[in-house]
């Protein structure tokens, strides 16, 4: 059990590791490439914790964003 809980905890650090170089990155670069509104610096802290956590989503909706345009 003990191998399991470290392949388990493993997976959830490369998955926060990820997370958070996706977010900072579409909060510096992708945001307005996705929504082409100006976005304030109060948002993208704000978005930054949800686009960590939801990080494959926000990866797929940014290269689906570049291929359009």
């Amino acid at each position: 059990m003990d191998v399991f809980a470290a392949v388990l905890v493993g997976a959830l650090a490369l998955y926060v590791a990820i997370g958070l170089a996706t977010a900072l990155a579409f909060v510096l670069f992708g945001v307005t490439q996705v929504q082409p509104a100006p976005v304030t610096v109060g948002a993208r802290i704000l978005l930054l914790p949800g686009a960590a956590a939801l990080w494959p989503l926000i990866l797929s909706r940014w290269l689906k964003s570049r291929r359009v345009q």
